[in-house]
């Protein structure tokens, strides 16, 4: 429980690996700061069960692609905590398209949900960490993103996760000396029927070398290493939770 009391944002949390974290976070003494963009009900049972666990959650609407909505979600956040130590980008869009397919919109949408949003919401959340000298950045990727891994009809998507791996390198560089570590946490293909790690175990997946599925609780695993005061040392890092997949 060493991270109790701290104050985190976790983007895209309404659901999913976003939401997983949110109450791994809750579960550790965090009070949660619950993105989302359209998902208002999903946040709203996620920021539920966080205060189950005995710790504030309060859920804020935001399309993250847009600088100034960014700054007034952080903002808001400062005036209801005081703080914020801790910021998770999980939010991101994804289109299976060939480039050939792609529409201008389509490109943009993924590349700034993916990519522009990490920027926006670092920048603004900086000058609270540097107060305190204190803080913990942990963004998600894709497994592959520190190679610049392409694969078709995801143009967009690859390359705004690898363009982000290069930003938090970039950023744990900067920010070494004021305490605040940046990272990245790569997951693989979650499986899709929101199983617990242990009933994962209990599946045979031959697409991972392990010979079981992915979960959000395996990402939210590595996430939490991230955030750990024992982890001080380590930023500019990326860490594939894959199974052995792509290896």
């Amino acid at each position: 429980m060493a991270l109790k009391g701290r104050v985190a944002l976790v983007t895209g949390a309404s659901r999913g690996v976003g939401g997983e974290i949110a109450l791994s976070l809750a579960r550790q003494g965090v009070n949660v700061a619950i993105g989302y963009r359209s998902n208002k009900a999903g946040a709203q049972r996620v920021a539920a069960a966080a205060q189950a666990a005995g710790v504030e959650a309060v859920c804020y609407g935001a399309d993250i692609t847009q600088d100034q909505q960014v700054k007034a979600l952080i903002e808001d956040i400062l005036n209801r905590f005081s703080c914020l130590d801790i910021v998770v980008n999980c939010a991101g869009e994804f289109h299976w398209k060939p480039v050939a397919e792609c529409g201008a919109e389509e490109w943009d949408r993924v590349m700034g949900s993916n990519l522009s949003s990490v920027f926006y919401t670092c920048k603004f959340a900086l000058p609270s960490m540097r107060r305190q000298r204190w803080g913990r950045i942990v963004n998600l990727g894709a497994v592959g993103a520190e190679r610049a891994f392409g694969q078709a009809k995801i143009a967009a998507y690859s390359a705004a996760k690898s363009a982000m791996v290069a930003f938090t390198r970039s950023l744990a560089l900067e920010e070494a000396a004021n305490g605040i570590t940046a990272n990245v946490v790569n997951p693989s293909i979650i499986d899709d029927r929101n199983l617990t790690r242990a009933e994962a175990e209990k599946i045979t997946d031959a697409r991972f070398p392990v010979g079981r599925p992915s979960t959000a609780e395996d990402v939210a695993t590595a996430v939490k290493f991230f955030l750990a005061e024992e982890a001080s040392f380590v930023t500019g890092q990326v860490m594939n939770v894959s199974g052995g997949w792509l290896l």
